[in-house]
């Protein structure tokens, strides 16, 4: 089958939409993959702002979408903030996000640990190190991190 080409508003639009229809996107990612296939730059700002007045291209919803994914699938706010922010969106409306959530991050570093070190607390410090290499890289705070493996309460 020949690739479909985007040569028209309409074609660019329905292109638009199909990936809009698998997830949630964010503008930058959208005209990146409208880019990709083929589409000018000036077909995919009209599409994207037309979808965008439509209610059917969304910041804010694409936002929520990707913190509840990431945040369930273990992913700290340091993680979360970091990959939203290589998908180039701006830095407040992240930050925003990550506050309007509604996760309890302590408690999503407590089950990742749970899961990963069945709550088994470091015996030495080559142990320490390992459970918070691998926090850290999950994008939880030092903070939090050095609660949760000192046995203190989270919420201290």
């Amino acid at each position: 089958m020949p690739p479909v080409v985007l040569d028209t508003p309409v074609a660019v639009r329905r292109s638009a939409m199909d990936l809009l229809a698998r997830r949630e996107h964010g503008r930058v990612e959208l005209t990146r993959k409208l880019r990709q296939r083929g589409a000018p730059p000036e077909m995919i700002d009209e599409a994207l702002d037309r979808l965008t007045q439509e209610g059917l291209l969304s910041e804010a919803r694409y936002l929520e979408s990707f913190i509840n994914y990431r945040a369930r699938s273990g992913y700290g706010p340091a993680r979360i903030r970091e990959e939203l922010n290589q998908r180039g969106l701006a830095r407040a409306d992240v930050e925003q996000a990550l506050r309007e959530c509604g996760f309890h991050w302590p408690s999503q570093l407590a089950e990742v640990w749970q899961r990963k070190y069945a709550g088994k607390l470091p015996s030495d410090p080559r142990e320490r190190a390992q459970q918070t290499r691998f926090l850290c890289y999950r994008g939880y705070s030092l903070e939090m991190i050095g609660r949760l493996l000192s046995g203190r309460g989270l919420d201290d």
